[in-house]
Formats: C-alpha cells, structure tokens, sequence
C-alpha cells in the first residue's frame, strides 16, 4: 500500500569526490597501483564497489556535471554554454536534497556554484579556466578538509578538484606531473575515508564515499570528443555496509554515467529525477532484503516508464515498457507469496527472477530514453537552413562577376524592395509564421523573438530571394546579347582544375557518412597529396614538353630566371659586371639549370614534409589511441630530445620568418622566439643545457607575457604600415611589409600557443608556403582563384596536422599566461586561434602573397577573398541540410552535432 512513498535513506553522509579528468587507468590501471596505493587496495580487498562509468559526448565539465545530477543526457550546445555556466532549471539531485532538508557543502570548480545558486549551505568556488594552476586550485579545496570532517551539521559534502585535469591540457596524461596529483589525491580520499569510518557508531547509519571523474582524458591531454581515453571514468562506492572484497580482481563492469544520478537518490532516500534516463547500480544495494530490492527496482522502472509516456505516443508498444510490465506482475505474485509468510527456497529463486527481469526492464527502457529524448524545433531549422541556402546561392550566382577582371561582387537588393513580388512573398511568410506559431505544440524558438524581429527575419528571406530571381534573369538576359570577346573554349580546363572541382564535390558528398567526418582528416591528406602529384606533372610539363619556340616557354623561362636574379640580390650574391662573357654565360645557365630541378622537386619536398607531420599527430577515431611521435616525445624520459627539437624549430621558424621583416621586427620576433623556450621552461615542458632537472615549475606568467608584449608590438608595426600603404602613399612594397609583419606577428603568438612538440608543424607550414610561392605559383602563373583553393586545401590539412580531431578537443591551456587569472573573451580568442591556427595563417598568407605579387592585376585580392567565401560555404551549407536530413542518425550527437559545432566556429 505504501509502495509510492519514498524509502529511507540508506546512507547517513555521503562524500562525493569528483576528481576532473581522472581517466580509469589512472586508477585501474599501472599509475594507479603506483600512485594511488590506499585508493588501489579497497578496489582490491576493501568494502567497495567499482565501475567505469561511461559518460556521453560532448566530454566537457558542465555538461557532465548536468549528466552527473540530472541522470539526462546534455546537447552540444552546452559546449558553448559550458565556457560560462547559467543556472540548472532541470529536476536534479541537488534541488532534492535541499527540499527534502539535507545540509550540502561544496568545495571545487565554481561551475556548480553557478549551475547551483543558493542550494549549498557553504561553498568556496575555484576557477575552472585557468589552467596553468595545478596546486593552488586543489589547495583552495583540500585546506577545508580538516575542519569540515570534524563537523557533524551536515550530510553531502561536494568536492571537486581540478589540477589533474590542468596538468592534462598544459602537459598531457603521460607528464611526470600526474603521478604526484595523483598520490595527492590518494591522501586526500584516505584522509576522508578513514574520518568516515571514525564516525559511524554501532547502531548508526553507515556513511558512503562516492569517487569519480566527469570525462577522462585523451593521450593529448584534452577532452570533448568520444575516444575511449575520453569517455571512461572510475566510478567507486565505498563504505562499510558493504562486503569485503574476496576472490580474484575482476575488470570493473560499465556503466553509464548518468545511472550515478537515480543510485544517489535512492542512496539519500530522495526521489529520483524526472528526466533522468539511468538505471539503478543494483549492487550498491546488495545486501539489503529482496523486498527492498525489488522496491528500489520498481521505483526507477516507474519513473523511467513515466518518462517515455512523455515523449513517445505509442509508448505501450516499446519492448522496454513492455518488459517493465511483465516485471511488475511478476513483482505482485511475488508480494503475494512473501505475504503469505513464505520462506522456501522458490520465494528466493521467484525474487530473483523478478529482480533480472526488471533489470532488463531497466536497461531497455534507459537505452531507449537516451535516444528520444532529444527533441527537435524544426520551423526554427527550416528558416536558418533557407536563408543560408540562399546566400549560398547568390554567392554561385555572382561567380561570373566576382571573378571578372573587375571583381565585382553586389547583391541587388534595393530593387527588390520595391517590386510587388517582395510585399507579396512577406506578407505569405508572415501568415506562415502566424499559422505555425499558434498550432505549435511545443515550444519554438522562432516563435518565442519578439514579432518585429521575426518580420525582420521574413524581410531578409524575402530580399534575399527577389535578388536570387534578379540575378538570374540578369544572367538569362546577356546569355541573349552576342559576346564581344567570346570565352576561351573548355580546353582551358587543366588537371588542376578538373581535381579542385573534384575535391570539393568529393569532399561535401563525404559530410553525409559518419565514417568520413570521423577520419575527414583521411581525405585531406588524400586531396593535398593528390594535388602534389598533379602540380608535379604542371611543372613537367612546363619545364620540358613546352617547346622552345612556345611563347609561354620563354615567358616563364625568362620570369623564372628574373626571379633567381632577385633572390641571388637579396642574398647579397655578387655578380660581378666586370666577368668575363663566357663566365657571366655559365652563371646565368647555372641559375637557370639549377632553379628548374629545384622546381621540379618542390612538389616531392612537400610530399616528404606531409608525411612526416603524419606520423607527429594520430588523430580521428580509428587509430587515434595509436602511439605517434608526439607521444614519444612528450614522455618524461624524452624531454631532452622534446628540448632539442624545440630549440632547432623556434631557429628555423626565426630564419623562414625574418626574410621581410624590417630590423625592428626582426629582433622583436628573434627576442619572442627566445622568450617562448623561457616560457616552456618555466612551466616544466623543456629544459635548458644547464639544466638537469625541471623541479622549478611556475605558471610562467612573466614569460609569457614578454613573448605577448612582442607579439602586440611587431602587430602593431605591421598594422601601422598597412595604414600608411592606405592613407599617406599606395606604396604596395609597404603594404606587402605591412601584411608580411602582421602575418609574422600571429606566426609568434602561434609559436606561444602551440606545445612544443608541435612546434616542427609551425616550421613545416612556413617551409611549404616559402616552397610554394618561389618554386611552384610564380613559375606556373595560377590565378588567384587556383591559388585560393589550394591556400584553403593546406590549412584544412594542417588544421589535423595540429593533431585537432573533428570530434572536440578543447586546448583551456591556450587561453592562459598572460593573466593571473581567467579572462573570458582573451581566453576564448586564444583558445581559438590555437585550435585554428593551420587555416588562419593559410588564409592571411594568401593576402600576403597576392598583394605582393605585382604582376597580378589589383582584383587578385578580391578574387582571393571571393573564393574562400565560397569555398567556406558551400560544404556548410550542404551539411546543414544533410544534418537536418540525419537529426534521428545514432551518431547524432557523437559525430554529426560536434562537426556542425566545428564548422560554425570555422566559418
């Protein structure tokens, strides 16, 4: 009669310790029976239960969080919100507690202070941001301690320490810094529960210790995606109501992380949730009675069957809800007979059944949740998907002018304005709108803006569309006119040209497989190598099946030799007038000879240094957890060679920069560089030749902020010649030294942010690019469009070179040095440029190297930026309908959801 109240609490204190990025191997495995001995021998012999606990992408701290108390399932845009955390309005755990009267304190990552407002009775909150702290930020934690296990006016103690997680994204799971957090660790849970177990009486209620992670860690040392490193946590329940551990040590069974959510609740004698979708830890209570186990079991398969008659119409039809109810009659014949005051065997043997069958109840109706739960607003979809098909339209239909001699580029949207077409298609629009807002049963974002927005929105759709039919009856229209200077015919099209189109067709059909965008870094390598193969034959071709006599032989010969002769002056070459004829003769032939194979090789070169940066960076998802060179590198046994090879990168990235500096940059740029090693130092990365060991580490704050310092004046010198080309004199060698020293400015901050190991892809980037401009674009005379697509194939490749993966990994670490603590919007600037650094020094490249071309006419910059336009929308377009297409795919949210977070970024 009383089976809808809610049983008593199990449990008299429960002390959650959430250790921030603590994979499972840290504790099951080599580094937790080295580091973590007290923690290692309860899992072994001690009263405890262990999992691994299976958290959901996206793997970041506040949606874990959210996972962790709620027991449902975050979307991907709590990435975003992630970086500053609004208040949790969903039915959680907390919220319950502090109903139901309990006394809760938090210690830890001021994310749940902000998810949590007004609900902890005492609280001291840490950033979570700034990540060069890997003592403080668990100190400001663990100095509570004491005092608080002393105290007896309360029953749920929260903490969360960060440090392991920092010293993750500064210097990756295998640094010699991980062993200490985690024997600091060790001591800490020893010290907890050793306090509890001092207090639990005779007769009193036992206490609980509860130890997890909310995401693990990948071998880089970041999270957010889905590898295996990511996604396994320890989850481990100690206390003595339970058993001791006997027998041989079994692999800790898997669990979802979300079940930890309805086993607390029930733990505290709460109500479970109403939208969790995790299923009871049944072992937890093991050795309670049948009875109260079936009652436990009933409970959540209630609630969960709850849940799916809120989300699913035809309900009674899922094998979940149906095996719950074959479960709960079972459960009545079984109450039947305990009733009846019997005790045979058959009454055990029944229990048991009842309880496997409600097990299995419970495990088909959470898998089934977690896939319908997610609901979708389509009318808000439907109206961002039109409009941006409609730019992207308008962008294909301004091709032909765009890239004309002139590059104009003009949507014509004041004629529009005045058509009766446009007052008829808003006034539809609006009616549209009306109708789906006032029939629409759940709620809609597009419904819920304020009205004059939303005409605004259906203005915009409008216009947009009467442009699209302007310009295509502008197209219709010359198609009639006869061509004064008629097109060069299709046998224009080159190799080139046929592997541009191709790829980019190749690589937008490719968004649609969740294979392809796992491993998209596959079709880049493939696409820049392909274009390599086809440059080779271009210059082949150039260099010696072109004949003599070829108009376009002598014009490159001679542009070639030109360009020789310039660089030969640059290098303070002397070659003297006074020579003799035969010598001058042999030089010039020497020149000649001799920058012809080195054109003809360039293409191999590149080949070689691609391959090479392969094998620096595993990334996707298939052979992500495959040992590569940065890993080598990044142990502690290799910091001596990691030093080196820094030290050789940071020259090399000097000498291939420096080239068009002016003297001031120069020694601003040599000073960073010189900076950026003090820097890696100080914070325990690399070493000095003096050095023996690295026992000093600091935040490396002033380091930083030197190379910062540097990085702002050589920007700022190469903004102030941009400004003087602009406004005083059209000098274009000035703007071209202008943009050469802003470019050379983001190459240092780059140099900052990366991690040492990745240096040599900054020295590879620039290599390619001095290769590419001396021995293959100026020979071959691409235009800027050709050239445009290839500036956007590089940086996509090297954008996976970096190591990034299209399945999150957020480097916090890049936004950090410069401050004492974190700052938001610098944070998230830096974070990003670290994350994109291979596309956007691409892409300002492509500025330099076509505004320092004289030859090229004044519309190649125009030209240029038309095309990466383009270039950019058309697979983001194409993907927004195919993501729409594939919103009930069962990688939605693992693969699909975070490549749409990627592109949104990108573009």
């Amino acid at each position: 009669s009383n089976w809808t109240n809610i049983p008593l609490p199990l449990f008299k204190k429960v002390v959650i310790v959430l250790i921030d990025a603590l994979r499972d191997d840290f504790v099951f495995g080599s580094k937790g029976k080295q580091f973590m001995p007290y923690t290692t021998e309860i899992v072994e012999k001690g009263t405890s239960y262990s999992f691994i606990a299976e958290a959901k992408p996206p793997t970041v701290t506040m949606p874990r969080i959210k996972a962790l108390m709620t027991g449902s399932i975050p979307g991907f845009i709590d990435v975003i919100v992630n970086l500053n955390s609004p208040a949790l309005l969903d039915d959680n755990l907390i919220w319950q507690a502090k109903t139901a009267g309990k006394r809760i304190i938090f210690y830890g990552d001021d994310t749940w202070v902000k998810l949590f407002p007004k609900h902890f009775m005492e609280y001291d909150g840490t950033t979570s941001f700034f990540v060069s702290d890997f003592t403080e930020v668990d100190d400001n934690v663990t100095r509570h301690l004491d005092r608080v296990l002393k105290r007896e006016d309360w029953d749920l103690l929260i903490l969360h320490y960060l440090g392991l997680d920092h010293i993750g994204h500064m210097t990756g799971p295998n640094s010699p810094l991980v062993g200490p957090k985690l024997r600091e660790m060790d001591s800490i849970l020893k010290k907890i529960h050793l306090s509890l177990l001092s207090k639990e009486g005779g007769t009193s209620q036992p206490n609980l210790l509860v130890v997890c992670g909310d995401h693990g860690m990948s071998e880089m040392g970041n999270h957010g995606g889905s590898s295996e490193g990511e996604v396994h946590t320890p989850l481990l329940f100690i206390s003595s109501a339970f058993e001791k551990r006997s027998g041989p040590l079994t692999k800790p069974e898997l669990v979802q992380q979300t079940d930890l959510a309805s086993t607390l609740a029930v733990g505290l004698g709460l109500p479970i949730s109403r939208n969790s979708v995790g299923s009871l830890i049944v072992p937890v209570f093991g050795r309670k009675t049948m009875r109260e186990q079936l009652r436990f079991v009933h409970l959540n398969g209630f609630q969960l069957s709850r849940l799916l008659q809120e989300n699913t119409p035809a309900y009674e039809k899922d094998p979940g809800y149906e095996h719950f109810k074959i479960a709960e009659k079972s459960h009545g014949n079984w109450i039947k007979l305990y009733l009846e005051g019997n005790d045979s065997e058959i009454l055990l043997n029944l229990g048991k059944k009842v309880l496997k069958q409600y097990l299995e109840a419970l495990k088909t109706l959470s898998s089934s949740l977690s896939k319908q739960v997610v609901q979708y607003d389509m009318y808000s979809m439907m109206v961002g998907t039109v409009i941006i098909m409609e730019v992207l339209l308008l962008l294909l239909l301004s091709i032909p002018k765009a890239l004309s001699s002139r590059a104009e580029f003009e949507v014509p949207l004041s004629p529009p304005l005045f058509s009766l077409l446009f007052y008829l298609m808003c006034l539809i629009l609006c009616a549209v709108h009306v109708i789906v807002c006032t029939s629409a049963e759940s709620l809609c974002y597009f419904c819920s803006i304020s009205w004059l927005t939303a005409v605004g929105v259906m203005m915009l759709i409008s216009a947009l569309m009467c442009g699209i039919f302007s310009a295509i009856a502008k197209i219709f229209e010359n198609s009639r006119l006869p061509l004064k200077n008629p097109v060069v015919s299709s046998s224009n099209w080159s190799e080139i040209n046929v592997l541009i189109l191709a790829g980019t067709v190749g690589h937008v059909l490719s968004l649609g497989a969740s294979s392809f965008i796992e491993e998209e870094h596959q079709t880049w390598y493939f696409l820049i190598n392909t274009l390599c193969l086809a440059l080779c034959q271009e210059l082949c071709r150039n260099n010696f099946f072109l004949k003599e006599s070829d108009p376009r032989h002598n014009t490159t010969v001679k542009q070639n030799f030109d360009s020789v002769k310039e660089t030969s002056q640059c290098k303070n070459i002397d070659i003297s007038a006074a020579d003799s004829s035969k010598l001058g003769k042999d030089t010039s032939e020497f020149l000649k000879g001799s920058y012809k194979w080195i054109s003809l090789a360039s293409p191999w070169v590149i080949l070689i240094c691609c391959r090479l940066l392969r094998s620096l960076n595993q990334t996707g998802v298939q052979w992500a957890h495959r040992p590569d060179f940065g890993h080598w590198l990044t142990s502690s046994e290799h910091k001596s060679e990691l030093s080196f090879l820094a030290a050789i990168s940071l020259l090399m990235i000097f000498f291939l920069v420096q080239r068009k500096c002016s003297l001031v940059s120069k020694i601003a740029m040599a000073l960073g560089l010189l900076g950026i090693y003090s820097y890696r130092a100080a914070i325990g990365n690399v070493i000095f030749p003096w050095q023996h060991d690295s026992k000093d580490i600091s935040k490396g704050i002033t380091e930083a902020r030197f190379v910062y310092v540097f990085v702002l004046g050589i920007v700022f010198t190469g903004t102030k010649d941009l400004l003087k080309s602009q406004v005083i004199s059209a000098d274009t060698s000035v703007k071209s030294t202008g943009l050469w020293e802003v470019y050379s400015g983001l190459v240092l901050l780059a140099a900052l942010l990366f991690r040492p190991h990745n240096l040599p892809v900054l020295v590879f980037c620039l290599l390619i690019q001095t290769v590419m401009t001396n021995y293959i674009w100026r020979p071959l005379k691409f235009d800027a469009a050709q050239i445009s697509v290839m500036h956007y194939w590089f940086g996509q490749a090297f954008f996976f070179f970096q190591g990034n993966g299209e399945l999150p990994l957020l480097m916090c670490s890049a936004g950090t040095g410069f401050f004492e603590s974190y700052v938001e919007i610098p944070a998230i600037f830096l974070t990003a440029f670290a994350a994109y650094a291979g596309p956007l020094l691409w892409a300002i490249h492509l500025l330099c190297y076509l505004s320092s071309e004289v030859s090229r006419n004044s519309a190649a910059v125009g030209h240029g930026c038309f095309c990466y336009a383009l270039m950019r929308s058309i697979p983001v377009a194409i993907y927004i309908v195919l993501i729409t297409g594939l919103r009930y795919h069962l990688f939605i949210w693992s693969v699909f959801s975070p490549k749409l977070l990627y592109e949104g970024v990108h573009v």
